[in-house]
């Protein structure tokens, strides 16, 4: 008898999708009193599970159901399913549980099969991709994107006379999720996923949950899979729901039939748990309906960039103004349509750059990334910086997400303080108190190689002339790993007027003049608060 050997998959946290059902003649009868202890309790409960207080890891959501089937969904991931059951047992003590019924659940089981990657599962062998690492881990104990709608429908492979998914020989089914998968990488940025093994647990193979903040992009995605043999073959679906995120404390808002604004529900949405903080790239590149195949893509946003790409809030435009109208160049670096992501980290360089080369790996999958590369500074007192360009700007905060787990980070460029023993971030030694700061860099300084010695020199005369100007606090210079000739600048003030009254002096405009004549490009400055 010629038998399929199955491919081994490993699990992570169990997943529970808890649909309710309002009980609204209920709640319309019920005296203000009991209404408000059962908003008063959702509230708590909710809270509490979104914050994990009930375990180690893990991560919960709640969402407003559109349609017939239910008006809310709980979502909960938690690493047992001990976990799991204590808290759905937790909100039947609540007084809002007496107002709902549940109408539907799902329950399923992150996971990574041998599709992914088959080191992974070799006791003798070690997967040395760093990115490929930290993708299973986001795959294993993801968090719950902050996007606003979701998508979750159950799914299977089909098992017919005319089409067996369980026929066809593993290499014939990774090709089918490898070509599943480059659908999805057009969707990056846009689309995220949850994909859970629920075989022995729930009545299909697989969940699949999708985030978006466009409801029109899940949509489009499916359809364009719908026509891949792996769907049109293989594929049978259960029944979609479709749902809007809300936050916890908005639970009020909600029974009283009013409009939650999303700004409100981003602004609450936190994330919690996970050591890897499950910042996954947009799994919809790896999007394989089964088997978890594929490989990572996409991401959900981090960080608090501005739609410039510049993490330094609203007067980026106004500082770029006025540089140009003292003829500096003040857009985005490398176009105006990229976006930038700079950390520092303490850590060894060489260690440092075998860790991002391997991110890099997966970053590369992607045609949002435009570049990320290691800057080793001249100065051995300071930081190595890490800097990562991507075309969209939900692109760029996903990375982040990735970098920020990087080893010895200790600031991202942008943030209000330094990374301390509190955990705080800023642009500066976590001595130097300088939560207040204000910070410039001038990037990709593409020097011609035959004048870089005269541009090293010239950064260190204007590095003399800055060292008396007042308000200044450092300035390094820093060079790309892999190309000598590629500079980085980066300088922190006391404000952003001592940094403009630098721009505004003549020893600035000779330096931008001298520059004319050795750079092989015009360089781009990026301003982070």
């Amino acid at each position: 008898m010629d038998r399929r050997q199955p491919p081994q998959t490993e699990e992570g946290w169990y997943v529970l999708h808890d649909f309710r059902s309002i009980d609204w003649d209920a709640w319309r009868a019920a005296p203000d009193r009991e209404r408000t202890r059962a908003i008063e309790e959702g509230v708590d409960y909710l809270s509490a599970a979104e914050a994990v207080a009930d375990a180690d890891e893990g991560d919960s959501a709640v969402f407003s159901v559109l349609g017939h089937e239910a008006d809310l969904l709980v979502l909960h991931l938690r690493p047992t399913l001990a976990d799991l059951d204590a808290i759905e047992r937790r909100f039947e003590h609540t007084a809002l549980a007496a107002f709902t019924e549940r109408t539907d659940s799902y329950l399923s089981v992150t996971e990574v099969s041998g599709y992914m990657s088959q080191e992974f599962f070799d006791d003798d062998a070690e997967v040395e991709d760093t990115g490929m690492k930290r993708y299973i881990e986001s795959r294993l104990k993801p968090e719950i994107p902050d996007a606003e709608f979701v998508s979750f429908y159950p799914m299977s492979k089909r098992r017919g006379p005319d089409h067996n998914w369980y026929d066809l020989s593993f290499d014939e089914r990774a090709e089918h999720l490898s070509s599943h998968g480059e659908i999805g990488k057009g969707y990056a940025g846009r689309v995220t996923q949850i994909i859970s093994g629920s075989i022995g647990l729930d009545d299909f193979e697989w969940g699949v949950t999708l985030f978006a903040d466009d409801p029109a992009d899940v949509k489009d995605l499916l359809y364009e899979m719908r026509f891949d043999p792996s769907s049109s073959r293989f594929a049978e679906f259960g029944r979609f729901r479709s749902a809007r995120r809300f936050p916890a404390e908005q639970l009020g808002a909600f029974l009283a039939g009013e409009s939650i604004p999303q700004a409100d529900a981003n602004g609450a949405h936190g994330h919690h748990g996970s050591a890897a903080s499950g910042r996954p790239y947009d799994d919809s590149s790896g999007h394989s309906h089964g088997d978890s195949g594929g490989h990572p893509h996409g991401g959900h946003s981090h960080g608090d960039s501005d739609e410039s790409g510049h993490h330094g809030g609203a007067s980026d435009d106004d500082v770029r103004s006025e540089l140009e109208e003292i003829g500096v160049y003040a857009g985005q670096p490398h176009g105006e349509d990229v976006h930038a992501v700079v950390l520092y980290s303490a850590a060894d360089a060489d260690d440092l750059f075998e860790e991002v080369d391997g991110l890099r790996t997966n970053f590369d999958h992607y045609d949002t990334h435009v570049k990320t590369a290691v800057y080793e500074p001249r100065n051995e007192d300071s930081e190595t910086a890490i800097v990562s360009l991507w075309e969209t700007e939900r692109a760029a905060n996903t990375a982040a997400g990735f970098l920020a787990d990087l080893p010895d980070i200790v600031r991202q460029a942008g943030d209000g303080a330094p990374v301390g023993a509190d955990g705080e971030r800023g642009d500066g030694p976590a001595s130097d108190d300088d939560d207040d700061s204000w910070g410039t860099m001038g990037m990709f300084y593409a020097v011609e190689p035959e004048h870089r010695e005269d541009f090293v020199d010239t950064f260190g005369d204007v590095a003399g002339l800055l060292a008396d100007m007042d308000g200044h606090r450092k300035t390094d210079l820093l060079e790309n790993r892999e190309d000598e000739n590629d500079m980085f600048i980066a300088s922190r003030w006391d404000s952003r007027e001592d940094a403009m009254a630098f721009f505004r002096s003549d020893a600035f405009s000779e330096t931008v003049e001298f520059g004319r004549n050795i750079l092989a490009d015009r360089p781009r400055h990026v301003f982070l608060a």
